[in-house]
């Protein structure tokens, strides 16, 4: 038996669990282990800073910060406080009361170009775990990093502030969260869960926190490294379909088409051994992780030990994936300038109405939201711009607001950026009378308006994809 075994074996199982980062990841995956029956105790981490201490408040009277659809959310953390089982607090001293400590922190780019990122945030958490890490505690990564962190940095830290050796004398593995926000639990629940120590002993102790949260996933063991690359892999291999769907879209606007009546074809093609994997078009991909692992997977190899041998001077696939992604913000900007230029217009001066700043439908999740470059072209161009959404209430430097009539009147142009549930009940009609334009236009960047409907109405319509009616005459 190792050193670490016989550590793990006299601390007995987990009771008490600590989750540092009360964010989209930390809050369902926190409370999900306080609703554990094999569980004791749960100690939420949150800095009580400017823009995130009001969450400690906000948990420990069991309400949800997050206020996007969730389901069962808010009611399972008034659930587990009334219980006595979850509490947040900023003290990070007592770490040293428990038996497992996982990390969910934001490991953003600062700048994708030179492949490094903004880690001070997740070193300041790996900083307070090891400063208060007690023999025979696991420390678990969940944020997505770049691969060889776990073994790498992380562990560096962690033994540089505790005096404790890592696989010996505590616990380390990467167990990458696999959520979508706007469902939440159901994801954390019903994954299977990637779960990788340094050691066996280590990812062994994992298996044994996140195993009773599971009710239909199952625990995928490997290495740590290997833990790490399967979830910045999964992630690119995502943004990869997308950028193939949406590069598929500027194709079908060049030669006239409709690329869902395509997307419909090319889905139909099911049998054994067939995999037509299509996902939809869009005005861009936000959010904090697809935007951001393939540049976490692209460094994993530029830091690595091993050759890569590649097509020379040939573009990594999944970089260019990346920038298709990027561009489609772009590509909504040039469909705008196009549409209002059939009017005789120009942005300059022109009023738009973006609809949705949450870069996902009935969410209010707006990290790396594409409607943020877009919005930025229109000021660019010097069109004034208002900004609608149902969900997020505060973004940095944005003015946005609830009420849709005053966004859309007198607006020029009217971008669908969001996909968010109340736009598909949007009638041409009323958005005409509001807009109080003869031709108003509107940029459907999530198919949510039926395009005939407002062409008859006299829109001019734009949409992405939609070759078989971006040209069509004005009304």
């Amino acid at each position: 038996m190792s050193k670490l075994e016989k550590l793990l074996k006299e601390r007995g199982p987990i009771r008490k669990i600590g989750v540092l980062g009360m964010g989209y990841v930390g809050i369902p995956a926190a409370v999900l282990f306080a609703d554990a029956p094999c569980f004791d105790k749960v100690l939420g981490f949150q800095r009580n800073s400017k823009s995130s201490g009001y969450k400690i408040d906000m948990l420990n009277r069991g309400e949800s910060p997050l206020k996007g659809e969730e389901p069962g959310l808010e009611e399972l953390i008034g659930k587990v406080v009334k219980a006595g089982k979850f509490e947040c607090t900023p003290d990070f001293s007592r770490i040293s009361e428990l038996d497992a400590v996982t990390l969910a922190i934001q490991t953003p780019f600062a700048n994708p170009k030179d492949l490094e990122p903004d880690f001070s945030a997740l070193v300041e958490g790996i900083r307070n775990a090891g400063k208060y890490l007690r023999p025979g505690m696991l420390v678990v990564l969940e944020s997505t990093i770049t691969p060889g962190t776990t073994e790498g940095m992380a562990k560096s830290i962690l033994e540089e502030e505790s005096g404790l050796k890592a696989g010996e004398d505590f616990a380390l593995a990467h167990a990458p969260e696999r959520v979508m926000v706007g469902r939440l639990l159901k994801n954390i629940r019903e994954h299977d869960r990637i779960v990788g120590g340094i050691n066996e002993a280590s990812t062994k102790r994992a298996v044994e926190l996140y195993s009773p949260v599971l009710t239909v996933g199952k625990v995928i063991p490997m290495s740590a490294t290997a833990a790490e690359v399967t979830k910045t892999a999964e992630n690119t291999f995502r943004d990869l379909q997308i950028a193939a769907i949406n590069q598929l879209a500027l194709y079908c606007e060049a030669m006239g088409i409709n690329v869902y009546d395509v997307r419909t074809g090319v889905d139909s093609l099911k049998g054994d051994g067939i995999t037509r994997a299509i996902l939809w078009p869009g005005a861009g991909v936000g959010g904090h992780c697809l935007t951001k692992d393939t540049y976490h997977l692209e460094r994993g190899v530029k830091i690595g030990k091993g050759e890569i041998d590649y097509p020379e001077g040939a573009d990594s696939i999944y970089v260019l994936a990346r920038k298709v992604n990027d561009f489609m913000p772009v590509h909504m900007y040039n469909l705008t300038v196009a549409a209002l230029e059939k009017l005789g217009k120009k942005l300059e001066g022109s009023k738009v109405a973006i609809l949705g700043w949450a870069f996902i439908k009935d969410s209010d999740d707006a990290r790396n939201t594409p409607s943020e470059p877009y919005r930025d072209l229109c000021l660019k161009a010097g069109a004034s711009v208002m900004v609608h959404d149902p969900y997020v209430v505060n973004y940095p430097s944005v003015e946005i607001s609830d009420n849709l009539e005053e966004v859309v009147k007198d607006a020029d142009a009217v971008a669908v950026l969001a996909g968010h549930s109340a736009y598909f009940d949007v009638k041409a009609d009323w958005l005409k009378k509001v807009s109080g334009k003869t031709n108003p236009v509107i940029v459907d960047g999530r198919n949510v308006v039926e395009p005939d409907e407002f062409i008859e109405k006299g829109f001019v319509y734009k949409g992405i994809g939609r070759g078989d009616r971006n040209s069509h005459e004005i009304k």
